[in-house]
Formats: structure tokens, sequence, C-alpha cells
């Protein structure tokens, strides 16, 4: 049951929703027919997505719960972002409007991972919120309190990150340009830190303009700076920028509700302006505006440098979508399944990127993320996927989650040289080793799985079936 034990008043639907999000990351797929793996598990799937005491809530306050221990005394960066769920040319009245046109059927998901500020690894998720809109007109938007706006959802994640991390050393919660919002750094809890990327020009205690703030300053430093891929193909880029930096005093919105906020907030704004861009590449400028101390070099890299991480969200929405669980191809129609699909889909997404981060190294156990009888298997297929080579062999310790990240790596095609394996290697891996697994596990227990009266020699036929599938592996892997 793992993370789900002890929830949802039933004992049952703990262990059908912990064998979903299993199959999820296994075969990278949201098709509940194939999840369910026969008629009887696709019944009993439906029925749990479909129970009342079953909430997508629920399920993120459950797949939150695995990264608890392991933010324990480090500092941690929150990225937050809001993603789209469109089913264009299909008819989904039970679904509001999204999309640019607003009239697209579709829904929303503001997500945040926990990422280690040192090593940049994704350690699990911290909130996800999922909606859909109302068709019906809403009350303009000044006449609205912050509770009662789709913007809640940041203030909400920084009072999450701050109750569930609150084992970390230092959380800082970082967002896009949406989430310049004034009651952000308003409310925010004192524990948790900020980074925002500003939005708008907003007005200063002497009168004058934010974005203005930086021409009175002098120039820090120069940084080099990575930038993120924006999609598949693209490898990102190292950006030279020049960095500025002071503390500023914001005004409250004049047409903004005061909802008892402050007149004034106090604030660090960091700017870093790339010094000579590629030919055809747009500078990079970021205006960011941050609670944590940044009037030095060294901090202003900092900031900047945390900024930088909040691709990690873009990359597990991806993960999500185009380039793994593909959730727009999603067969369920009833908003409460949907939904519930989506929060499972969501932990397992981000499952999936821990998994390519430990291509590189990772202390963690291969149990993050595999069952015990996966993990059996993983030891027999390892020794086949090896070649004469130092750079052919597992280099990692047995049983680590870097360990069976390099035999997924190398189910999904990754000969050990040239780039290392991408997500979509890592998925298409996953399809092969979830297939090997439960050929293993028939050959080791077939009478669990096959009734040996009326299919006598089974047992036998998926050993030989198994041993070829290994064969066939290492000789695809050498």
């Amino acid at each position: 049951m793992g993370d789900f034990a002890g929830s949802f008043g039933d004992k049952r639907r703990s262990v059908v929703l912990a064998r979903l999000e299993q199959a999820m990351v296994a075969q990278s797929s949201l098709v509940v027919r194939r999840l369910g793996e026969d008629r009887a598990g696709e019944i009993s799937a439906h029925r749990v997505l479909s129970a009342a005491s079953v909430t997508a809530a629920g399920i993120v306050d459950c797949v939150a719960r695995r990264r608890a221990s392991a933010v324990a005394g480090r500092r941690i960066v929150v990225a937050q972002d809001t993603t789209e769920v469109n089913f264009p040319g299909r008819s989904r009245k039970t679904l509001g409007p999204a999309g640019r046109t607003g009239v697209t059927p579709g829904f929303f998901i503001h997500a945040a991972v926990a990422i280690d500020a040192t090593d940049e690894a994704v350690l699990g998720l911290v909130e996800a919120t999922i909606w859909t809109r109302d068709r019906r007109a809403v009350t303009a938007r000044r006449r609205r309190s912050v509770a009662e706006k789709e913007s809640q959802r940041w203030l909400t994640v920084a009072k999450e990150t701050s109750e569930r991390l609150a084992r970390a050393r230092e959380r800082i919660v970082v967002g896009d340009r949406e989430s310049d919002i004034y009651a952000l750094f308003a409310r925010h809890p004192l524990d948790t830190h900020l980074v925002v990327r500003c939005c708008q020009n907003r007005t200063l205690t002497d009168g004058s303009r934010l974005f203005d703030a930086t021409q009175a300053w002098p120039v820090l430093g120069r940084q080099k700076v990575k930038v993120a891929p924006r999609g598949p193909g693209d490898v990102g880029r190292v950006a030279e920028v020049e960095l500025r930096a002071g503390v500023v005093e914001l005004c409250h919105p004049r047409h903004g509700k005061r909802e008892g906020a402050p007149a004034t907030v106090a604030v660090t704004f960091v700017e870093a302006l790339e010094v000579a861009p590629a030919h055809g590449a747009t500078a990079l400028h970021w205006r960011l505006m941050t609670t944590l101390p940044g009037t030095d070099e060294a901090a202003a890299a900092d900031v900047v440098r945390l900024y930088r991480l909040r691709w990690r969200i873009e990359q597990s929405f991806r993960m999500l979508k185009s380039d793994g669980l593909k959730i727009e191809e999603a067969q369920t129609f009833d908003p409460h399944r949907l939904f519930n699909l989506a929060a499972l889909a969501m932990g397992a997404a981000v499952r999936i990127i821990q998994l390519v981060d430990a291509r590189d190294g990772s202390n963690r156990p291969a149990g993050d993320v595999a069952s015990d009888a996966e993990i059996a298997a993983a030891v027999a297929l390892c020794p086949t996927l090896e070649g004469k080579t130092g750079r052919q062999r597992n280099p990692h310790p047995k049983d680590s989650l870097a360990w069976l990240s390099w035999i997924v790596a190398r189910l999904g095609g990754w000969n050990c040289y040239y780039k290392p394996p991408g997500p979509k290697t890592m998925r298409q891996g996953w399809d092969r080793f979830a297939a090997i697994a439960k050929g293993f596990a028939l050959a080791k227990y077939p009478a669990k799985f096959v009734n040996p009266v009326a299919h006598r020699g089974r047992g036998a036929i998926s050993v030989i079936i198994l041993s070829r599938t290994l064969s066939s592996s290492a000789r695809a892997g050498a």
C-alpha cells in the first residue's frame, strides 16, 4: 500500500491506488484498461477512482508524504507552476473552458515539486491542485478577495511548503511571472522564502517604478547561467549575465483590496541581464523579487541560480503530458474520476523524473520507485545488460536508485556512450522492464499466477520465454 496506507477508509482502496500508480510508472500509460491488466483489475480501478471518499486532494496528500524524510536538514527549493490539459475536438461537456480561445474543454493542474538546492535533484511532489472552470460569468476581478481567485493557489503552495517540509533546513518557493502577487509577499509564512520573477512594473514608496530602480545600481559582477531546454531537441545554452541588486519597498496596489495586507512590503530586487547573446537568440533578462538577502554578488548569483531550478516543474509537466504519460489521451470522462487519475499521474510523472535524475548517481534506494518483485528481476537482468568494457558495466551500488536507473536506460536503448539517457529513453526502458519483471515473477512463482491443474507446464514455458527475453536484451545492449 505504501504511501496510501491508512487512507480512504478501506485497505483495499489503498492497495488499488498503489498498484495503479506503480503501473503508471512502469507502463507510461494512463489507460485504465491497461493499468488494470485484466478485467477484474480494470473494474476495481474504476470503482476506486469513482469512490466519493477518494479525492484528488487526498491522493496528493498521500503522495506528498514520501518526501517528508528526504528533505530533513536540506536546503529545499519548491518550484510551482500551472499547466492546462485540453481536449480539443472532443465532447467533454462535464469540463469547463480552457485553452487559448477559452472554449476548448479541459482542466488545470497547479503543482509544486521539491528540489534539493545543492544537487538540484527532484525529491518529490509537494502539492497539486486540480480544477476545471465554471462556465458561468464571474464577478469582476477587483471586487473579489484573493481567496475567491485562482491566484490563491500560489499562496496555498507557500503554506503547504511551510507545513509539509517543516523538517527542511530552509524552504524557498520559486514561481514565474504569474506568481507576482502582492498578497503572496504580504502573507507568505515567515519561515518560507520566495523567489518570484517580476511581471508588473510596480510603484515604489518614493514614487519611482520598480524596473527603473536598477539604473542607478552598480554591476555587482558577471555570472554564467545555464538556460534550460525549451523542449525536445533543444539542448539549452549558457548565458553570461550582469548582476545588479538592492532592496526596494513596494506599495500596495492602488485598486487591490487591502484585506489586512500592509501598505508597503520590502523585498530584495535582483536583475540578471545577458551581456552578449548569441546571434538570433533573445537576451536573457530576469527581474527577480525575493525575501532572501541578495545585495552582494554571491547572494545575487545564488538567487539567480535558485530561480533557474524552476524548469524542474516544467520538466515534470512535460513528463505528465507529451513526453511521457500523455494525459491528454486519457479516456476517462467523469471529472471526479479524471481528477483522481490526474493526481496519481502527477505523482507518477515526478517519480519518472527522479529515475532520470538518478542516472548520474543517487544513494536513494531503488524501492523508491520499484517494488520488491521488480528489484529482484533487475538483479537477474543487470548482468545480461553489461558489456566487456568498464563503461558498459553498471557502476552504481546494487539496489540503489542509480543502479536501477542504469538498467532501465539500457533497456530503453542507451548504449553507455554519448549523451545521458533522457526522459523518453527512460520511459521506453520502463515499458520493457515492466514486461520482463512480470515474466520473471511468472517464472519464479508460477503457482501464484497460474492454475497448476488447468495450465500444467505453464511455469516451464514462462522460464523459456524469460530466458529468451533476457538473451535478446543482452544482445541489444551489448
